[in-house]
């Protein structure tokens, strides 16, 4: 049965008219290349498109459709290799791969930009209360962890209780550093009043950090005990490491600290000069739709570079998955390539597999 699947998916790609500028599809795959910072950036451009979200219920039901005759070898003459990734991008945006129901608009991927940019514009307004403070911050981990949780593996099913331990060391974390870092700056007499605006504006940025960081720890902190899977280069399951676990706790939180940092400084830095303008000083209602805009850009330009720096799964030695070297090479003689530990959680948890978070 295995042969007569992969026969005709063979069969479908190459029934499919090959396109001079997308590659050859394959299903279930990245369209481009993850080893490059270059293939990453167009990989994350295609998970967070906003333009998936208006995609009507019978271009979805045409795309799923696509999808399965592909797979059984049925494809009709003249489909494009274009129109199969143009298929995947659409079921991928808007289907859960795991259970293939629909994930609710303002938690999928193509959404977190539109939907979240009016939370960092909230995070990063001068002059907070301390109400608003704890508000946005709130708010914030709120729509984190909805997102988190809409996009979660469901292939390996974690108690509630794990996400909501997680979501209740972020939200504590995030509003305690919030509020106490407020509370120094106010009582810093050194600071003249404009100097305390530009610090206060920073802020959200060492609170969603350490939030972040504390999320990692709380939802992952079992991997630790009991390792994560290791694959080989062919991307065979070989074993589970603890050694790698701790590899790729420590990655993902520094890539948890990594991530918010343009979305989160670049704003205030664009602001601080903008307020300086003629117009803005003459026009003073103009500063939040300008606000906005200025995250909207950063939110839609830096979080896609952010992301591609890192790839996806990380590779080491052979000799980390403790007892796994010597039964590869009871089996051959060849030298080992690279394993790779399982994928990172980013705070994106976009496909394939990144949503541990």
């Amino acid at each position: 049965m295995a042969d007569t699947a992969t026969t005709a998916s063979a069969a479908a790609a190459s029934a499919a008219n090959t396109s001079t500028d997308a590659p050859p599809f394959q299903l279930g795959k990245p369209r481009f290349q993850q080893t490059s910072f270059y293939g990453r950036f167009r990989h994350f451009l295609d998970i967070i498109d906003p333009r998936t979200l208006f995609v009507t219920e019978r271009r979805l039901r045409e795309a799923v459709q696509l999808l399965e005759d592909y797979k059984h070898g049925t494809l009709r003459p003249g489909v494009t290799n274009e129109q199969l990734w143009s298929a995947q991008k659409i079921k991928q945006a808007i289907l859960h791969p795991d259970t293939n129901e629909k994930i609710f608009m303002p938690f999928r991927m193509s959404g977190y930009i539109p939907f979240g940019t009016p939370i960092v514009v909230g995070l990063l307004l001068p002059n907070q209360t301390l109400a608003s403070t704890v508000f946005w911050q709130w708010l914030n981990q709120s729509h984190n962890a909805c997102v988190n949780y809409a996009n979660r593996n469901a292939t390996k099913p974690s108690p509630a209780s794990k996400f909501i331990q997680g979501y209740l060391g972020a939200v504590i974390s995030a509003v305690s550093i919030a509020v106490g870092l407020n509370v120094l700056v106010q009582k810093a007499n050194k600071f003249t009043p404009a100097t305390r605006l530009l610090v206060q504006r920073f802020v959200p940025f060492p609170a969603v950090a350490s939030a972040n960081i504390c999320n990692v720890v709380l939802m992952r902190y079992g991997e630790l005990e009991e390792g994560i899977d290791v694959l080989d280069g062919d991307g065979n399951l070989v074993g589970s490491s603890k050694i790698a676990a701790r590899h790729a706790l420590l990655e993902t939180a520094l890539t948890r600290v990594v991530l918010p940092m343009p979305i989160l400084v670049l704003p205030p830095i664009v602001m601080s000069m903008l307020e300086k303008t003629a117009l803005l000083q003459a026009r003073p209602r103009l500063l939040l739709p300008v606000q906005s805009l200025v995250c909207l850009a950063a939110f839609g330009l830096a979080l896609p570079l952010a992301i591609s720096l890192f790839p996806q799964m990380s590779e080491a030695a052979p000799r980390i998955p403790e007892g796994v070297r010597p039964k590869l090479f009871s089996r051959t003689s060849k030298p080992l390539p690279p394993l790779q530990g399982a994928a990172k959680g980013l705070p994106l948890p976009g496909r394939p597999r990144s949503r541990d978070v």
